[in-house]
């Protein structure tokens, strides 16, 4: 006797060897053989063979009409021998063949949205409702399967469907695996052996590569936009005492975040006050208020070249910049000096109202504040604007500190800073600050890192810094600080409460304060800073932020990692303004640097790139390149070496200048470009001067 039987899932047939009443011994067609619970046997039958009652019943049941089975079924529960026996039976209680019968357990339990499975061979048919939706729901599919065919084959053909235009970004980053836009995007990938970028490329997806990298940010990181609720900014209520010093800020013509002013009194007595002047919206905008809530999600305020999205919203920004001609709250650092050894006598922290005097800027300052204009008083520039002369004075001590504010911090950290490659300025010619397109001109132009008055800024800040984290910690008043433990290869700057050493910096603790209106730290530490100047000693039991805060070591981990996507697609965006540079001026030649094998640095631009023919050539070889194809998508570029520039032995080991300890760039090899590492030493001490110079 044979028996027919359920397992797993599956219908089986084999014959039966022995059998109880709680089971059976099958021996199948392979000649394996197994037991087999008696609930699980459907059938039992002398002829044909399991695997030929199988194969016919599966002809048989696909001519077996679901919606007149449905019909013909009971409202109570049935077997399938019941309704075989109704469905094709033309005699009363005459049962339907075996055949028949297997035909229709097998129709009945392929077909769910029809009959329910109530046990072993057991069904109940769906209720009218249950069954119209899941109908519904078939026919969608069948529907979308259809169209997901559709558009594989316009995809595979070159040609991008509207819907998945529509998709682009996530289907590439975000995407929904059910969506039907990502399953004809993944299926004409596989069809075409292209990955699913290069796919929508050859479609013709990208219209705007600027938008692409745009939109893919914004949906990451922007999800909901750029723009701010109604926020009004709070008023300073408190009545502040006016500082008699008049200051002035030195910032970049773009910048509209002005947070730091310098002021210097006494200059010819033997002692002189330095002022470190830092905007005071923590005393405005309280932690867990509206505005904090809106600052606290950003985290800092996001640059790329010809634009920026704000921390905070504008007109909050400007109730509390240190804007020309006004007096203005601020908290102030009085450094008291040595006019002959600048040795630093004392400090002390004021909250308070300053005027400020002028916004210098540098862009438009660069080349006449030189060391020849600060050191020789009679030494006119012919370009030298009158309202400059006021703070000739003070500019000219400002860089006598400087130079020795930076010696005394290269002696700490035993070994100079190096500032031999330059910074470079964006400027795109038509948008003027509005949202670029990717289409405007533009410029680059070099600032040199370490000129004369961003060296004054960023010395300054540091100062400040350094100086108001080693007080907090005095007070027992925690901070987010930024430290590394030492300047051997691979030792990065990591954030955290505690004021441990900033060896790439070279002082004994660094917490950022100065830039309270464009990154979140700065104004965290701000309002630890003002429970310190208003409480002293008792700070600590009112500050906002009490030892091992749990919200504190939470605002550090996003912001590290806000913080880093945003200077990751800042470098992005520089990258691609730098190759829309090239096309724009015909460049197809630079001369380049190898720093890595394979790999170069342009000598006039700020562009990283693998080259073809520069194998076995030595570190800070000089190159002549031929650039390849340019992909503003990826980002990517190529070159090929034409010829050596310098006379270095093929197996020299030359150091570039000053980039001994430079962790190198990456080079873009996808859709998100290049982002500067800034880990090794004298990088995060660059790091740090110019986050705090003039932005």
């Amino acid at each position: 006797m044979y028996l027919l039987f359920e397992e797993a899932g599956k219908f089986m047939g084999g014959r039966a060897l022995s059998e109880t009443e709680s089971s059976a011994q099958i021996e199948l067609d392979s000649g394996k053989r197994i037991k087999v619970k008696a609930a699980n046997i459907l059938l039992r039958f002398e002829a044909p063979a399991p695997t030929q009652l199988l194969a016919s019943a599966q002809l048989v049941s696909q001519n077996i009409e679901l919606e007149l089975a449905w019909e013909f079924s009971p409202e109570e529960e049935f077997g399938f021998a019941d309704l075989a026996r109704e469905y094709f039976s033309s005699k009363a209680n005459q049962p339907a063949t075996l055949e028949q019968q297997a035909a229709t357990l097998l129709r009945l339990f392929e077909a769910p949205h029809y009959f329910r499975r109530a046990g072993k061979g057991r069904f109940r048919k769906a209720p009218a409702d249950i069954l119209a939706q899941a109908l519904a729901g078939i026919e969608k599919k069948k529907q979308m399967a259809l169209q997901v065919g559709q558009w594989v084959q316009q995809l595979s053909q070159g040609h991008c469907p509207q819907p998945v235009r529509e998709q682009l970004y996530k289907i590439l980053f975000k995407p929904d695996k059910n969506a039907p836009e990502y399953k004809a995007v993944v299926e004409a990938s596989r069809a075409t052996h292209l990955g699913p970028l290069e796919l929508l490329i050859k479609a013709g997806a990208i219209d705007s590569p600027y938008q692409f990298h745009w939109k893919r940010f914004l949906l990451e990181n922007f999800p909901k936009g750029t723009g701010f609720a109604r926020l009004e900014a709070p008023p300073i209520r408190e009545d502040l005492p006016l500082s008699p010093v008049r200051a002035f800020s030195i910032d970049d013509s773009a910048t509209t975040e002005i947070d730091d002013a310098l002021s210097v009194q006494g200059l010819g007595s033997g002692r002189v006050q330095l002022g470190i002047h830092i905007a005071a919206p923590g005393l405005a905008i309280l932690p867990g208020s509206v505005i904090d809530a809106a600052a606290r999600q950003r985290l800092s305020t996001v640059y790329m070249p010809g634009y920026k999205i704000t921390m905070l919203p504008e007109d909050v920004v400007q109730s509390y910049t240190l804007q020309q001609g006004c007096d203005c709250p601020a908290i102030s650092l009085y450094v008291e000096l040595d006019e002959t050894t600048l040795a630093i006598l004392s400090s002390r922290t004021q909250i308070e109202r300053v005027h400020i005097a002028a916004n210098l800027r540098h862009d438009q300052l660069d080349a006449i504040v030189t060391p020849q204009w600060l050191q020789d008083p009679a030494w006119l520039h012919p370009t030298e604007p009158e309202a400059l002369q006021p703070q000739r004075e003070d500019l000219s001590f400002l860089f006598r500190l400087a130079q020795h504010l930076k010696a005394g911090r290269e002696l700490a950290r035993g070994k100079p800073e190096t500032f031999n490659r330059p910074d470079y300025n964006f400027r795109l010619i038509e948008n003027q600050g509005a949202e670029p397109q990717g289409t405007e001109t533009v410029q680059i132009s070099v600032r040199q890192r370490g000129a004369p008055l961003d060296l004054i800024v960023s010395e300054a800040m540091i100062l400040a810094n350094s100086t108001w984290g080693n007080w907090l910690a005095e007070h027992g008043v925690p901070a987010i600080y930024r430290s590394q433990a030492s300047l051997l290869p691979g030792v990065k700057v990591r954030m955290g409460t505690k004021a441990l050493p900033h060896a790439g910096i070279g002082v004994r603790s660094y917490a950022w304060s100065s830039s309270p209106l464009r990154r979140y730290t700065d104004l965290v530490n701000q309002w630890q800073i003002i429970a310190c100047a208003r409480h002293g000693k008792t700070a600590a039991l009112v500050a906002p932020f009490k030892p091992k805060d749990a919200d504190l070591f939470s605002i550090i981990s996003s912001f590290d990692a806000a913080y880093s996507e945003y200077n990751g697609y800042q470098g992005a965006m520089e990258r691609f303004w730098t190759l829309k540079y090239l096309q724009q001026n015909a460049v197809t030649e630079i001369d380049a640097t190898v720093f890595r094998e394979n790999m170069v640095r342009a000598d006039e631009l700020p562009l990283v790139l693998p080259v073809i023919g520069a194998q076995g050539l030595p570190r800070g070889a000089r190159l002549r390149v031929r650039l390849g194809q340019i992909d503003e998508v990826t980002l990517d570029v190529t070159g090929t070496v034409l010829a050596r520039l310098d006379t270095l032995p093929a197996n020299g080991n030359a150091a570039l200048d000053g980039d001994e300890d430079e962790v190198d760039e990456g080079v873009a090899v996808g859709p998100i470009a290049i982002a500067l590492d800034m880990n090794d030493a004298d990088a995060a001490a660059s790091a740090a001067a110019s986050d705090d110079s003039a932005s």
